[in-house]
């Protein structure tokens, strides 16, 4: 049996062989890849070692678990902001959580809207739901997938409090521009800096620090991870205070106080998910590096290819690699060039999320605060198919591939990612 079975690939692979090595595995051709790649679900795609757990060790042999107690969150918060260079750093519960931290910050009043995209994780738009203000959604650019600067701009109105954009992908969005936008108009930019770590923007400055305020999540799947935990980070002391206020139930421990300011949350972060992230944040630098290195290397034949192209590389810390397919010229849409890359090992997803944000029945079927559909009833009609064209052209349209990126991919990954893409390019151009 085990001779049959390798007579039989051997002929499997001198028939690729005699057409090119083009047979796809999709129909009947030999996978470029039979085994997994390293995934940011295991310890295969995760940077944790020793460092971590003596970082935990230390935490549960002080009995200090709480932050009021310990001291290991103020060291992680301050570790970070001098990595950024930026003076405020509120440690949180979760990358959603920091979010809501920084638009509780700015203190909207029911109503007021805030303007982002429908191309994101819930996380994005929910904590905007939760402090009763109200989504608004504009467009995104094709060749990138981030907030369309001209779309958001005529989105404003009396109502707008701020913008928030995200960096997808961990890869820059044109938040210079927002930011003039923002000032212009007197309102605040927050970003969503979940997926960019040490993501620079078209002006050299780091994701996070040319708005007003800038998220990050420690969640699993980020660049760095404590299971979960988010940062808020700010330059502006008035906003700095009042978001490490909302952490604590708008507690002022700083003044000895026990009194309640404002309404707050308890969103504090814990010494053992501070004392990870600590641990996690020393080796950032060189998990970015990781990534940019080897996404540089696909990026390269992917660009060289026609009717595929990938974001632009400056400045991306590449959370995940996305490949825009122009069907015209790549001879097939993204899910046929899906589904040929997973009969050849490699995974690449079509499109980043299955529906646009504003089309989820949260938003579309105002499921908030019991029947009331506050703060959206009078949004409702808005939150429609068609609202943002492209962002539902880059979901539905198959223009987009997306996979997942490590920093624990070797080169040997990398040209077998590369192989898998040319190979199907090939044969849906032949």
């Amino acid at each position: 049996m085990q001779a049959t079975s390798q007579t039989e690939q051997s002929d499997q692979r001198k028939g690729d062989q005699a057409e090119g090595g083009a047979r796809l595995a999709s129909e009947g051709g030999q996978p470029i890849r039979t085994t997994p790649f390293p995934s940011v679900g295991d310890i295969s795609g995760r940077r944790i070692d020793e460092a971590e757990i003596e970082a935990v060790a230390a935490v549960l042999r002080s009995g200090k678990l709480n932050r009021t107690a310990g001291t290991v969150t103020t060291e992680f918060e301050n570790a970070f902001g001098k990595l950024y260079g930026i003076e405020h750093v509120v440690a949180s519960t979760s990358g959603t959580s920091a979010i809501h931290v920084a638009v509780a910050a700015i203190n909207p009043s029911p109503g007021d809207e805030i303007i982002t995209t429908g191309l994101s994780d819930a996380g994005t738009v929910l904590p905007i739901l939760a402090q009763n203000a109200v989504p608004v959604f504009a467009d995104v650019l094709p060749d990138s997938g981030a907030l369309d600067p001209e779309s958001v701009r005529s989105k404003i109105t009396d109502r707008t409090k701020a913008i928030i954009a995200v960096h997808l992908y961990g890869a820059p969005a044109r938040v210079e521009e927002l930011r003039e936008i923002a000032d212009e108009h007197g309102i605040y930019l927050i970003e969503d800096c979940a997926q960019a770590y040490l993501t620079e923007t078209a002006s050299g400055k780091l994701a996070g620090t040319v708005g007003h305020l800038g998220c990050f999540s420690l969640q699993q799947s980020k660049h760095i991870t404590a299971g979960d935990g988010g940062l808020t980070i700010t330059a502006d002391d008035e906003l700095g205070r009042r978001a490490r206020l909302f952490t604590d139930k708008g507690w002022p421990r700083d003044t000895n106080e026990r009194t309640h300011l404002f309404l707050g949350l308890n969103y504090r972060m814990t010494e053992v998910h501070a004392a990870i992230g600590l641990a996690q944040l020393a080796k950032l630098e060189q998990i970015v590096a990781d990534r940019r290195r080897t996404a540089e290397q696909l990026a390269e034949v992917v660009n060289a290819l026609p009717g595929l192209k990938t974001v632009p590389v400056k400045g991306a810390s590449w959370w995940i690699f996305p490949i825009f397919v122009d069907e015209s010229a790549a001879g097939a849409d993204a899910n046929t060039y899906s589904k040929h890359l997973a009969a050849e090992g490699v995974g690449f997803g079509a499109g980043y999320i299955q529906t646009p944000l504003y089309l989820t029945p949260v938003l579309a079927e105002s499921h908030t605060y019991g029947d009331s559909g506050f703060p959206i009833t009078e949004a409702k009609s808005q939150y429609v198919r068609g609202l943002c064209p492209v962002t539902e052209d880059l979901i539905n349209g198959g223009k987009m591939l997306v996979f997942s990126w490590n920093e624990n991919f070797t080169d040997a990954d990398v040209a077998d990612i590369a192989a898998a893409i040319t190979k199907v390019h090939t044969a849906v151009t032949s």
